[in-house]
C-alpha cells in the first residue's frame, strides 16, 4: 500500500527512484583539560584540521564540472572563506589557550556562539546562514575526531537513479551525489532558504526538506516518487500513480528545453511591455552567477554579512571596496544596496555597540531604527555607498521604514555625508536615488506618502507577509498560515504598486514571491515591472513574462483580486494567461 509523507518542496520538479537511506551519525564532542605544556600542540592540531578542511573544500571546488551553474562554486567559495575567517580560525585558538580545553570543545563553544547570532535573526535568508556554519564546523570536527569525511562512501555503487533520504545533507555531500546520478533529495530537517535548498534548485534536482522521521517510515530500496511542487513523497506508488508522474517528468523536461530560447533575450511581454529582472545578492562571489543568467542589475544587496562574525565595525574604505566591485561588475545596470538590517533580533558581536535586547526582538530596535540611533553604523555606510555611486547606477535602499519621520531623518544624514565627501574632494552622484523597502503593513498603507518623497520603493514580501499575518513561516506549527495569496497581502502589494504608478516612481519586489513562478503572472497583471530574485530563477520567470499578453492578463487579474476564497484564488491564478 502506498504511503505519502509531506514536507516543504524547496526545488520544484518530479523524480522517481529507489530509496537510499543515508544517516549521518551525531558527533559526540567531549570536553577535557589540556595541560599547559601541551597547549601549543593542541593549537597545532586544530590548525592542522583547518588546513585539511580547506584542502577538502578546494578539492571539491576543483571537481565541480565546468558546465555547472556558477552560483554552485560560490557556495563552496563561501565555505572556504569561512574556514579562513577569524571567527573560526583565531577565536577557538584563544579559547584553547584561555580555558585549557581541547580543540573540539573550543570549536563547539565558538560554533554555539555564532549560531546564536543567526538563530535570532528575522531575515529568513540570513537566518539559514547558520547551516553553513554547521557544515563547515562539522567538517573540521570530523577531521579532529578522525571520522570518515564522507560517510556515504558506499553510495557510488547504488546512487544512480536513487532518491537520497537523510537526516542531514551538506553542500559537499549534495555535489558528490549529484555527480553520481542521484535524482532527488529528502531531508528530515532543513529550511526552504538554506544553501542546501538553494543548491538543489540551482542543480535542478527535486528536493524536500522537513519530512519528519522520513528515515524511519521509508524503507531501503523501495520505489519513491518525489513531488517538489507540492512537497510530498509517495512510497511504493501504484501503476496509475507511477504513470501519472512519469508524464509529469516528460512535461517538465519539455518545458525546460523550451526555456532555452529565452537565453540572451530581454524580458518583454507579447504585447511589448518591458520588465526588469534583477538578482538578490549578499556575497560579491555570486556576481558571476547573476551575469550568467542575464540579470538586469541587483535588486537587493544585503550588507549584513560585512558586519557579522567580527569584533570591530567595517570601516568606510572596506565597505566602499566591496560596493565598488559590485557596481563595476554591473556597470550600466542599477545596483540597490540595502543599508544595514541589524538590531535586537540580530546580535552583532561588535565591541563598539551596546547589546540590545527587546521584549519582542522582531518589533524592537532594528534596521533603520538602529541605524538612526547609531551614527557610527550608518554614516560610514552611507558615505561608502555615495562614493560607489560615482561608478555607476547605485541606489540606496532603507529597510523596515514605517513612518515619514524616519525618511526625513535619513535624508538629513545623507546631506551631512554628502557635505563631508565634498569637503574631502571625493566624487559621488549628488542625485543618487534613495528608496524604502515596504516590509510592514504601516509602510504599505502610507506608500503614497513615501512615493512622493522617495525615488523608488521595493516590496519585501517575506517580512510583509509575516508581519501582516502574525505568522513566522519558520515555525512548523503555524507555517501553514504563511500565505502570499491572502487577500490582505495582495491588497497591500497592490496599494504599493499603485502608489508608485501615481507618483511616477519604480516599484520593485525583492521578496521570495518575486522569484516564485507560480506568482509571476499574478504580479505582472497587478502592475509589477521590476522583479528581483535568486539568479537560478531568472530564466523561468522570464519565460512566463515573454509568453504573457499583458492586456489580457491585467483584465484577468482585476477580476481575480475580487476573490476571497483561497481555493478559488489558486484556481484562478493557475488559469491565467
Amino acid at each position: 500500500m502506498a504511503l505519502m509523507l509531506s514536507g516543504t518542496g524547496v526545488s520544484r520538479g518530479v523524480a522517481i527512484g529507489s530509496c537510499q537511506i543515508l544517516r549521518r551519525d551525531e558527533l559526540e564532542i567531549l570536553e577535557y583539560v589540556i595541560p599547559k605544556p601541551l597547549l601549543a600542540a593542541e593549537v597545532a592540531r586544530f590548525k592542522a584540521a583547518l588546513k585539511k578542511a580547506r584542502q577538502q573544500l578546494e578539492q571539491i571546488r576543483h571537481q565541480i564540472p565546468a558546465d555547472t551553474p556558477p552560483e554552485i562554486s560560490a557556495f563552496i567559495d563561501a565555505h572556504l572563506l569561512m574556514v579562513e575567517d577569524d571567527a573560526l580560525c583565531r577565536a577557538p585558538v584563544s579559547l584553547i589557550n584561555r580555558l585549557q580545553c581541547n580543540a573540539e570543545w573550543a570549536l563547539k563553544m565558538q560554533r554555539d556562539a555564532l549560531v546564536m547570532v543567526f538563530e535570532v535573526m528575522d531575515d529568513p535568508y540570513l537566518k539559514t546562514r547558520r547551516d553553513d556554519i554547521d557544515h563547515v564546523v562539522n567538517r573540521i570536527q570530523r577531521i579532529l575526531l578522525n571520522h570518515i569525511e564522507h560517510p556515504h562512501h558506499d553510495l557510488s555503487q547504488r546512487a544512480r537513479g536513487g532518491v537520497v533520504v537523510t537526516n542531514e545533507l551538506s553542500l559537499a555531500d549534495m555535489l558528490l551525489m549529484h555527480q553520481r546520478g542521484v535524482t532527488a533529495f529528502i531531508t528530515e530537517d532543513g529550511a526552504a532558504n538554506s544553501h542546501t535548498a538553494i543548491l538543489a534548485r540551482s542543480l535542478g534536482i527535486p528536493a524536500l526538506v522537513g519530512v519528519h522521521h522520513a528515515c524511519r517510515y521509508l524503507s531501503q530500496n523501495e520505489p519513491l516518487v518525489v513531488d517538489g511542487r507540492y512537497g510530498v513523497v509517495i512510497a511504493s506508488p501504484d501503476e496509475d500513480t507511477l504513470r501519472f508522474y512519469q508524464n509529469c517528468i516528460a512535461d517538465d523536461q519539455a518545458r525546460l528545453t523550451a526555456l532555452e530560447r529565452f537565453k540572451g533575450l530581454p524580458a518583454i511581454t507579447k504585447d511589448g511591455h518591458e520588465v526588469r529582472l534583477m538578482v538578490n545578492l549578499d556575497l560579491v562571489e555570486e556576481i558571476d552567477s547573476a551575469s550568467a543568467f542575464d540579470a538586469d542589475g541587483v535588486g537587493l544587496y544585503r550588507t549584513e554579512i560585512l558586519f557579522m562574525n567580527r569584533t570591530e565595525l567595517p570601516d568606510e574604505e572596506e565597505q566602499y571596496s566591496v560596493y565598488a566591485k559590485l557596481v563595476r561588475a554591473f556597470k550600466g545596470y542599477p545596483v540597490m544596496i540595502r543599508t544595514l538590517d541589524m538590531g535586537a533580533d540580530k546580535q552583532i558581536s561588535l565591541d563598539q555597540l551596546d547589546g540590545y535586547f527587546g521584549v519582542n526582538p522582531a518589533l524592537g530596535l532594528r534596521a533603520i531604527r538602529l541605524s538612526l540611533k547609531q551614527p557610527q553604523l550608518l554614516m560610514p555606510q552611507i558615505r561608502a555607498i555615495l562614493r560607489a555611486s560615482a561608478l555607476g547606477d547605485v541606489r540606496m535602499m532603507v529597510p523596515m521604514v514605517s513612518n515619514m519621520q524616519e525618511v526625513k531623518q535619513l535624508q538629513g544624514v545623507v546631506d551631512m555625508c554628502k557635505a563631508a565627501l565634498r569637503e574631502k574632494g571625493l566624487p559621488f552622484d549628488d542625485a543618487m536615488k534613495i528608496g524604502a523597502m515596504i516590509e510592514v503593513p504601516a509602510a504599505a498603507l502610507i506608500a503614497d506618502a513615501f512615493a512622493q518623497e522617495l525615488d523608488f520603493l521595493s516590496i519585501g514580501t517575506n517580512d510583509l507577509i509575516q508581519y501582516t499575518l502574525a505568522t513566522d513561516r519558520m515555525d512548523a506549527e503555524v507555517g501553514h498560515l504563511y500565505d502570499p495569496l491572502h487577500p490582505a497581502i495582495l491588497k497591500l502589494i497592490q496599494m504599493t504598486i499603485t502608489a508608485g504608478e501615481q507618483n511616477s516612481i519604480p516599484v520593485s519586489m525583492c521578496g521570495e514571491m518575486a522569484g516564485d513562478p507560480r506568482y509571476t503572472a499574478l504580479l505582472l497583471g497587478m502592475g509589477l515591472r521590476e522583479f528581483s530574485m535568486s539568479a537560478s530563477m531568472l530564466l523561468e520567470v522570464k519565460g512566463i513574462i515573454n509568453d504573457s499578453d499583458l492586456s489580457l492578463l491585467s483584465k484577468q487579474v482585476e477580476a481575480l483580486l475580487k476573490l476571497h476564497d483561497h481555493g478559488e484564488m489558486v484556481a484562478a491564478i493557475n488559469a491565467l494567461g
